[in-house]
């Protein structure tokens, strides 16, 4: 994608003089993950003219998209030949985009089980602060080598560098699938999902809401029918389980929306990744529990020392998903040496600091 195409151009020229006048740019696809990391600033770098699958091996199970390219067309592109993308990237609302999606590093329901999206991306072509166009695992940057580069695209919510064209494997859709619920309160749910997740059984996806386990089986049909025969519960209709899981990936169910009354009122929406055995963590207000209990959401209007002491007490993090103030900082803090690894990769990659300043720490 590099000769003359004049959208790649485009882009080249703006990051040039932004390089020379020392000026920030805030990379946008579709914009609909906007809200997630720290507050955009600088000049519109838009990348949506990148757009269309410019390869696509469905025997090889491996496509390759330009960033701008819309997540809906790329995903009915694979449905139309029987194929997913199997980490289930939320979509939350029309406009999404392929370099967004990787940008954000976001999973759906089936992440515990099938991988995250790094898990997929196979390479990258890459525009850095330099305005230079780097196709990686092709062309190597030598203060760099020995980084997976590819995989460190995702959820580098555009800090390194803008993606232009991205390669990732995807999977068949399975065969069969089925999804059970059962009524049981937080700690019941988590452990039977541990103790789920030690029998031979194809598990996809659980979440936990309200006393209320739903669990989706996914794989071969024999295998389904066998483990619905085996673990009981009640099984939704194909119907209401699509409609189930289709919210809860795209965030639309109503625990995950925050209008403007309740951001008002400080209420936030976080997400802890601890320990998949974890105790329910006690933390005020509403929860919903998923990745096999390694997820945990929580709706509430506790303060942010309160909410990542609880995290880190499991031996795990917290990330401020939602609020309308996030100067407490959306991720958790790192320790000394990874920042230092942070401010290296950064320096290496955009050394006057261009490419969405503060995105994801204050000082990168």
């Amino acid at each position: 994608m590099h000769g003359r195409d004049p959208a790649l151009q485009r882009l080249l020229e703006q990051v040039r003089g932004a390089c020379d006048k020392k000026a920030a740019l805030e990379i946008r696809g579709g914009g609909t993950k906007r809200f997630y990391g720290g507050a955009p600033r600088g000049e519109l770098l838009d990348i949506t003219a990148l757009t269309g699958v410019t390869s696509y091996e469905p025997s090889e199970l491996v496509v390759t998209a330009r960033a701008g390219t819309p997540l809906a067309a790329l995903e009915a592109e694979l449905a139309a030949q029987g194929q997913c993308l199997p980490f289930e990237p939320p979509r939350l609302a029309p406009g999404g985009t392929v370099g967004g999606m990787v940008a954000a590093g976001l999973c759906g329901p089936a992440r515990a089980s099938r991988g995250a999206v790094r898990d997929y991306v196979l390479g990258v072509t890459l525009l850095n602060g330099r305005a230079e166009v780097l196709t990686f695992g092709g062309q190597v940057m030598k203060n760099v080598a020995g980084y997976d580069v590819s995989r460190l695209m995702a959820g580098s919510l555009g800090v390194l560098g803008v993606i232009c064209e991205v390669s990732l494997k995807v999977l068949p859709v399975p065969p069969a699938s089925a999804t059970l619920v059962f009524e049981m309160d937080e700690a019941q749910a988590i452990r039977q999902l541990n103790a789920w997740a030690g029998q031979p059984l194809p598990l996809n996806a659980s979440a936990w809401h309200r006393g209320r386990l739903s669990l989706r089986l996914a794989g071969a049909r024999a295998a389904v029918r066998t483990a619905v025969q085996q673990l009981g519960g009640a099984e939704l209709a194909p119907e209401a389980a699509d409609a189930w899981w289709t919210a809860l990936r795209d965030q639309q169910h109503a625990f995950f929306v925050l209008g403007e009354p309740e951001l008002a009122c400080g209420e936030c929406l976080w997400r802890l990744s601890v320990p998949d055995t974890t105790a329910p963590l006690g933390l005020p207000g509403d929860g919903l529990v998923e990745g096999g209990g390694a997820q945990r959401w929580c709706r509430t209007t506790a303060p942010a020392q309160q909410v990542r002491e609880a995290a880190a007490r499991a031996g795990g993090h917290a990330t401020l998903y939602r609020a309308a103030d996030k100067s407490s900082g959306v991720f958790a803090p790192l320790a000394g040496p990874l920042m230092r690894i942070h401010r290296g990769l950064k320096q290496a990659f955009d050394p006057a600091g261009v490419f969405n300043p503060g995105r994801l720490y204050s000082d990168l």
